[in-house]
């Protein structure tokens, strides 16, 4: 994030250089972007310094949501650059102004756009391996940045070969456009984990990692929530197990989830399990024999996936 923040200090004054020798519109609109990136890549630092503390007693959950308000205050500045965008690009098409020194601009341009591409990259692909929302969203922005960089540099380059200025005023309203939708699903992936929307991937994830260690003493599992704080992940859900399993051995099953789910989270899990002794209406799925407690033979094992584990238990939800 340091590295981030020191690239795009450097990358927006190479873009308002191109902005001002040349007058362009179209340049502005995509130095106006650089300061968002700037101002996100300092606010998001912080986040990321601050979702790393450890839960404490006044945040037993750990810091991770942070990082939900920092990436929605990247999309609402976003947005806010979206709005100053659109008013040059208009003024540009009703008054179209010369542009001097274009050939120079497209030079200053088309370096700040490598830049942009190869530090968007590294903070998508860091970003997905730490599971950080705010360096996905740093890297996403940075790769708009560089789509936005693009579709100026063509455009201007059509510009500089046709002499037609008012071109310059519609580039700059098409890239307002594409930050528009960026910031608004920037918004609302942050308003998601802020308010602890459903995730169907990571509630698939784990349907698939229960799956894979399910033992026949897991008679069935419902109730299953998920979220994710931070790069953390907050688990519950309710196990079925025997009735007459002992408290030690019950304890131990809820044990082995633990580790299982600290492997394959890399230790970033936090794992609640309420434990529901079996009851009759629960044989036809059980396939423990012999059982002296059986009142009904089986007949098959309840598919395990989203569907059925964030669902409830008839049996033990009345």
């Amino acid at each position: 994030m340091l590295l981030a923040f020191a690239v795009g200090v450097i990358l927006m004054g190479m873009k308002f250089c191109g902005y001002w020798i040349t007058g362009s519109s179209a340049i502005l609109s995509d130095a106006l972007e650089s300061i968002i990136n700037v101002v996100a890549s300092g606010f998001g630092l912080g986040s990321v310094i601050l979702s790393a503390k450890p839960a404490d007693e006044s945040h037993p959950y750990g810091h991770g949501k942070i990082e939900f308000f920092s990436a929605g205050f990247e999309g609402a500045l976003i947005l806010f650059a979206a709005g100053g965008i659109f008013w040059e690009g208009v003024k540009q098409i009703l008054q179209p102004q010369e542009l001097p020194n274009l050939r120079n601009g497209l030079f200053f341009l088309l370096a700040a756009g490598a830049g942009n591409l190869a530090l968007g990259l590294m903070l998508l692909r860091v970003g997905k391996k730490t599971k950080s929302i705010v360096l996905e969203a740093d890297g996403k922005h940075l790769l708009s940045d560089v789509y936005t960089s693009a579709a100026v540099l063509v455009g201007l380059i059509v510009v500089y070969s046709t002499g037609w200025f008012r071109f310059d005023g519609i580039i700059a309203c098409v890239a307002g456009v594409n930050i528009v939708f960026l910031g608004t699903r920037l918004v609302r992936k942050a308003f998601g984990g802020l308010m602890q929307a459903a995730d169907p991937e990571l509630l698939d994830e784990i349907c698939d990692l229960l799956g894979k260690h399910k033992k026949d003493l897991w008679i069935d599992i419902h109730r299953l929530r998920a979220w994710r704080s931070g790069s953390r992940v907050h688990v519950d859900f309710h196990l079925i197990l025997p009735r007459e399993l002992p408290l030690e051995s019950a304890h131990g099953e809820v044990k082995s989830l633990e580790k299982a789910f600290d492997s394959h989270f890399g230790g970033m899990s936090d794992l609640l399990v309420h434990l529901d002794p079996c009851l009759d209406p629960e044989c036809p799925i059980c396939v423990i024999e012999p059982c002296d407690l059986r009142n009904d033979r089986m007949v098959h094992q309840r598919i395990w996936n989203r569907q059925t584990l964030t669902g409830k238990a008839s049996s033990h939800d009345r």
